[in-house]
């Protein structure tokens, strides 16, 4: 039997974690973080996933910090980020998807959308 995907949502909106985990679960493992501080000491201690869904603009810890310090002690893992964001309000987060995130689904989407970021 095949190993499921293991996929990490990370978003400070606890009611957006839980429609992603529903709407991935039949075909994911999901873990939920609620922050981006959150997120780091999941990653920190366990490597498996293999993408993880980020909002980019959170309080605290911004997906842009996660990335930073996944780029720096996991570098494996922040190549593995897909930013989910409702839209990029200042100067560092446009800078940080013009000429970081490769991957970014814009609020709102359609779950089709995540499944294939997911998926890809």
């Amino acid at each position: 039997m095949q190993e499921r995907r293991r996929v990490l949502i990370v978003d400070d909106e606890p009611s957006m974690g839980r429609t992603l985990a529903i709407a991935l679960g039949p075909e994911f493992d999901v873990e939920i973080a609620t922050s981006g501080q959150a997120a780091l000491e999941i990653l920190d201690r366990d490597e498996t996933f293999e993408v993880i869904l980020c909002d980019l603009m959170m309080p605290g810890v911004s997906g842009m910090d996660v990335h930073a310090r996944l780029q720096q002690d996991h570098p494996e893992l922040a190549a593995r980020m897909v930013f989910m964001t409702g839209g990029a309000y200042t100067p560092r987060a446009r800078t940080f998807l013009q000429q970081v995130a490769p991957r970014c689904l814009q609020k709102p989407f359609f779950i089709d959308d995540v499944r294939a970021a997911v998926s890809g």
